[in-house]
């Protein structure tokens, strides 16, 4: 299975009172780690919109496991979960330096077009694009990671 990874440093901003890492910041480090997954694989969110498509979140779910604090690095794994006809879905693991899974996480995404934003599918608008994550898919089912 194909798993792209993006360290993140903690910046004070991102945390609460308590001095760990607000919740809804986790979000923006999914975003994160999905640009860069599709960046690896050779494509761009950017160039997705400037061609007239947008690939906006239809389902999101993170489970918290142990908390991140001011300092400290965070690492985001990202890879294609589930990839069909019209959505695609994204596994996450947010983890510590040493390892330990600070969250875990999937989101669930449709191509739209821009204008309308009626739902597309990938691989009528991007064969190359489609064709990776069936690769990735097809790895994954053998038990092959990068």
């Amino acid at each position: 299975m194909y798993i792209s990874e993006k360290e993140i440093e903690i910046r004070y901003a991102e945390t609460d009172q308590m001095g760990v890492v607000y919740h809804a910041n986790y979000i923006i480090w999914l975003e994160i780690g999905r640009t860069k997954l599709i960046e690896d694989l050779g494509f761009t969110y950017a160039g997705m919109e400037k061609d007239g498509y947008l690939s906006p979140v239809t389902d999101i779910s993170i489970q918290y496991r142990a908390a991140l604090r001011y300092g400290e690095k965070a690492f985001i794994r990202t890879w294609v979960e589930e990839h069909g006809r019209l959505r695609t879905k994204y596994g996450y693991e947010i983890v510590h330096d040493d390892g330990a899974i600070a969250a875990t996480a999937i989101s669930e995404h449709v191509v739209v077009k821009k204008e309308s934003f009626r739902p597309v599918s990938i691989k009528k608008i991007y064969p190359e694009w489609h064709e990776k994550y069936e690769e990735i898919k097809r790895q994954a089912a053998d038990g092959v990671r990068n």
